[in-house]
C-alpha cells in the first residue's frame, strides 16, 4: 500500500522527480517493518544519484543508521500487514533507535530532558546537497507553517538545525507553545526560527539553574 497523505503532500511533490522514484523503490523493497538494508545497491541498479538519497533524508522520509541500514519513517502509515502475514525484520539493533509517534511515524529515540537533544544526529542537510545535479528551485526552500494554529513559520533547514538542536519531540513542543502563545496573545515576531533557539535555551538554562537548586539543597 502506498498511503497518499504522503504521497500528495506537498514536502513530497516538491522533490526532483528522481528523488521520489527512489522512494518508491525503497518502500516496494522494505522488509514488513519498514527497514531497507542495502539503499546503496538500489540506487545502483536504478541509475539513481547520491543526491536523490540526500534529499530524501534532508525531508525526513528516510531515517538513516550507522549501519548503512535505512528506515522509511511513514511505512506504517503505508502499511498494516496482518500478524500471520507479518515477519519480524532482522534490523534488530537499528530498531532499538527509534519509537512510533501518534500518527504511526517512525522518529528517534530522544533521550529525556530538553538538555541533551537528540540522541542521533541527522546525517545529512540540505547545505550538503550537490545543487550541480538537483537544482535548487526542485528543492522547498520556502517556509513550512507549523502549529496548532498554522502561525509558526520555518524552513525546512531551520527546522532540521532546531531537531538536531534540541531533538524532535521537544522542537514539536516549542512549536506548539509559541504557536499558542502568539494565537492568545496576538504577538508577532520577525523570525520564528530565533524566537525558537531562545525559548530552548531559556528553557535550558531554567532546567539547569533546577539541578542546581537541587544540589544546594541535598548538600
Amino acid at each position: 500500500m502506498i498511503s497518499k497523505q504522503i504521497v500528495d503532500s506537498d514536502a513530497f511533490l516538491d522533490m526532483p522527480p528522481t528523488s521520489q522514484l527512489l522512494y518508491f523503490h525503497l518502500l516496494i523493497r522494505a522488509d514488513d517493518e519498514g527497514f531497507v538494508g542495502n539503499p546503496k545497491k538500489i540506487m545502483r541498479e536504478i541509475g539513481i544519484q547520491g543526491d536523490d538519497f540526500k534529499v530524501l533524508v534532508a525531508k525526513r522520509f528516510l531515517i538513516t543508521f550507522d549501519s548503512g541500514v535505512v528506515v522509511i519513517k511513514h511505512w506504517l502509515i503505508h502499511n498494516t500487514i496482518r500478524m500471520d502475514r507479518f515477519n519480524e525484520t532482522s534490523y534488530q539493533d537499528e530498531k532499538k533507535l527509534i519509537t512510533t509517534k501518534e500518527n504511526n511515524a517512525y522518529t528517534e529515540v530522544a533521550t529525556t530532558g530538553l538538555p541533551n537533544g537528540n540522541q542521533m544526529e541527522p546525517q545529512v542537510k540540505l547545505s550538503e546537497v550537490n545543487l550541480s545535479k538537483v537544482k535548487l528551485s526542485k528543492v522547498k526552500l520556502s517556509k513550512d507553517t507549523y502549529g496548532e494554529f498554522n502561525n509558526v513559520h520555518l524552513s525546512l533547514e531551520e527546522k532540521e538545525k532546531l531537531i538536531s538542536t534540541y531533538g524532535e519531540k521537544n522542537t514539536e513542543i516549542l512549536i506548539a507553545e509559541l504557536s499558542s502563545y502568539m494565537a492568545s496573545k496576538g504577538k508577532r515576531y520577525s523570525s520564528h526560527y530565533a524566537t525558537l533557539l531562545n525559548w530552548g535555551r531559556r528553557k535550558i538554562q531554567e532546567h539547569s539553574n533546577k539541578l542546581q537548586t537541587k544540589k544546594r539543597t541535598i548538600v
